[in-house]
């Protein structure tokens, strides 16, 4: 009402109009006081809401401290407060699609990895197989993180579930690092790790193997969480039609923006390169 009779003011008496539209003098000025303030937090918001376009899972305590990190420290609950005006706050279903066959045979091994809290790079390794849709078919990613950094150091996508997919992903880790004697590669009970020919290739490397508990999908809770994000920041958020095109869009997604880029509340709020950095460095406090 007040918007429609400030722009019929110039060619109108301000006093019949108000009379005309059954409004106050007084209730127009206080609008046209309103209107001419500025939001103080109209820079911090546009920061957030860039911030929140760019990493979709981010919640309001890793905004805060992307900007922290930006030399803009803000209190969390501000921006928790800012996030919830403007409807960027992230809810979002858990759900579970599973691309692991336990029904098999072969030989599985014991969890070693469930009480273990990793201090140092390449002493525990997990690794994980879910799928990606393209615009006509699915598609299977095999990715091995390093648990201690979170970083993702392996990875291979293809059109099959054949145990060639993760144990490219294998070898794409073994050229990556530099290992040491005791490292344990965590995995779930499928076919694909417990197959003569993956575990063979852990053995000669002398990697002691690990596998989650039967029925427990939690058991691999870290490598979960990476294909998590990477399904909300990366595979939602794009409708790949071939798979060279979803090769070339996971690949800067993993190498540039989530090893690099993306911050982990488990690692003080670092990227997983920074962290292992610093880890190297001896500078962590």
């Amino acid at each position: 009402m007040y918007a429609h009779l400030d722009a019929l003011r110039p060619d109108a008496a301000l006093s019949r109009m108000c009379e005309v539209l059954r409004v106050s003098r007084r209730g127009y000025y206080r609008w046209r006081t309103r209107q001419g303030r500025l939001d103080p937090d109209t820079g911090l918001r546009d920061l957030i809401q860039r911030i929140a376009l760019e990493y979709p899972s981010y919640g309001y305590r890793r905004i805060a401290e992307e900007l922290a990190r930006s030399g803009l420290p803000v209190n969390h609950k501000k921006v928790l407060r800012l996030m919830r005006q403007d409807n960027l706050l992230c809810l979002r279903h858990k759900a579970f699609v599973t691309t692991t066959d336990a029904r098999h045979s072969l030989e599985v091994y014991p969890n070693l990895a469930h009480d273990l809290i990793p201090v140092r790079t390449n002493q525990l390794w997990v690794a994980d197989i879910t799928y990606i849709r393209l615009r006509k078919e699915f598609v299977y990613l095999a990715v091995i993180l390093d648990a201690c950094s979170r970083k993702c150091i392996g990875w291979e996508l293809d059109h099959h579930l054949f145990t060639r997919l993760p144990l490219a992903a294998l070898m794409g880790a073994l050229r990556e690092r530099c290992i040491e004697p005791g490292l344990i590669h965590h995995s779930d009970r499928g076919v694909q790790y417990a197959s003569r020919e993956y575990t063979e290739v852990l053995k000669a490397h002398g990697i002691t193997i690990s596998m989650a508990r039967k029925g427990n999908p939690y058991d691999n809770a870290l490598a979960e969480s990476f294909i998590k994000t990477l399904k909300y920041e990366e595979v939602y958020l794009f409708e790949y039609a071939t798979l060279g095109e979803a090769r070339e869009r996971i690949d800067h997604f993993i190498a540039e923006v989530y090893n690099h880029k993306r911050l982990h509340s488990a690692l003080g709020y670092m990227p997983p390169a920074e962290f292992e950095e610093r880890l190297c460095a001896g500078v962590l406090t």
